[in-house]
């Protein structure tokens, strides 16, 4: 189901807690590593932190059964070999859109069974786990609409990435379809290479039960409700999530709008930090130190009403990776020597970098 990258150390020594990355089930890992200067990867290795990615499988025919059960299935074994190979109990997990959903109801399941210590905290990226006044996204969907788009991926087995690539697309026409069409068609003109263009059409496939399970909790908003849903039959309450929590969203973010990322914040039962990055669902999580043209809202503070939290909370100018890297420093305990190699004797190293997983089509 999953390759575990394990990236080697740039610092002589290291942070005790590392740090698994959940990206999307849509499109690639990589996002978060998309280019020297540009990587938030990068960026934190730099910075001292042990980090594990995963990178999922591009799914076929054959696995139309995974869904919500097998992925948080899939997450928890992660966790283990991460922390494994570190010799700790517990890793931060920091995770993205889709991927941000699975790792909630997965951090929930570890809390409700009992095995919340195998986290250190949970950050969540441009994640919208609370669907109520969902935006546009939610208004393009009914009960009808989602049972019959259920009913064609599970006939299939699979729901195909570039249909969903271009449903994302017009949600912003004016930038992402219009825009393309006139300078590539009616002015012959080559696009500009941009590696989140290429990025966004390096598209995957998602599980037909993966798709349902999606769909369900959306149109229902389950997770925004104690027990309103269930993995691996457990009954799961977000509240019980009482680690620390890190919440990033864009402020033109046009699939997760920032108000959603901000209520779905206030399920989780630790202390939360929200922070409110420029740009939009890709830009706000590329945005490096350095941008004269980056700022964001941060507070620990999120029992506000979404618009009266953004009136009352200060900008800051630059990028919130800044802020992250030190709220991850804080609470990673000491440091140690670096690892002189990846993996431990039980956990070998199957290929080099970045695996064979991200290169399926």
């Amino acid at each position: 189901m999953l390759e575990l990258v394990q990236y080697r150390p740039q610092t002589p020594t290291v942070r005790v807690l590392p740090l698994l990355i959940v990206p999307p089930t849509i499109n690639k890992y990589y996002v978060l590593d998309l280019a020297p200067g540009r990587s938030l990867v990068e960026y934190l290795i730099r910075q001292g932190q042990q980090v594990f990615v995963v990178s999922w499988r591009n799914p076929d025919a054959r696995h139309s059964t995974w869904g919500f059960d097998a992925y948080a299935t899939a997450i928890i074994k992660a966790l283990d070999a991460v922390a494994e190979i570190c010799g700790v109990d517990s890793a931060h997990v920091i995770a993205a859109c889709s991927g941000g959903i699975l790792a909630s109801i997965t951090a929930a399941y570890l809390a409700t069974t009992g095995r919340q210590d195998k986290l250190a905290s949970l950050s969540l990226l441009v994640t919208m786990i609370d669907q109520s006044r969902a935006g546009t996204t939610g208004a393009l969907i009914d009960e009808t609409v989602a049972a019959a788009a259920v009913a064609k991926s599970q006939r299939k087995g699979y729901l195909d990435g570039r249909q969903l690539a271009e449903v994302f697309a017009w949600l912003r026409p004016g930038d992402l379809v219009w825009n393309y069409w006139v300078n590539n068609y009616l002015q012959g003109r080559k696009p500009p290479k941009f590696d989140i263009l290429f990025w966004n059409a390096d598209t995957t496939r998602m599980t037909a039960s993966l798709h349902r399970d999606f769909v369900n909790v959306a149109i229902r908003n389950s997770l925004a409700r104690p027990g309103g849903a269930a993995v691996l039959d457990t009954e799961i309450d977000l509240r019980q999530i009482l680690v620390d929590s890190y919440v990033v969203a864009g402020v033109a973010d046009h699939i997760c709008p920032w108000q959603s990322c901000y209520r779905s914040s206030q399920l989780l039962g630790g202390k939360t930090r929200f922070v409110l990055s420029t740009s939009g669902h890709i830009a706000a999580l590329v945005n490096p130190p350095g941008n004269a043209k980056a700022s964001c809202q941060v507070s620990d503070e999120n029992s506000l009403d979404p618009q009266d939290w953004k009136r009352e909370t200060r900008t800051e100018k630059g990028s919130w990776w800044d802020d992250y890297a030190a709220w991850l420093a804080a609470r990673s305990g000491g440091e140690k020597p670096a690892p002189s190699a990846p993996g431990d004797p039980r956990l070998r190293v199957l290929e080099d970098a970045p695996g064979s997983y991200v290169l399926d089509k």
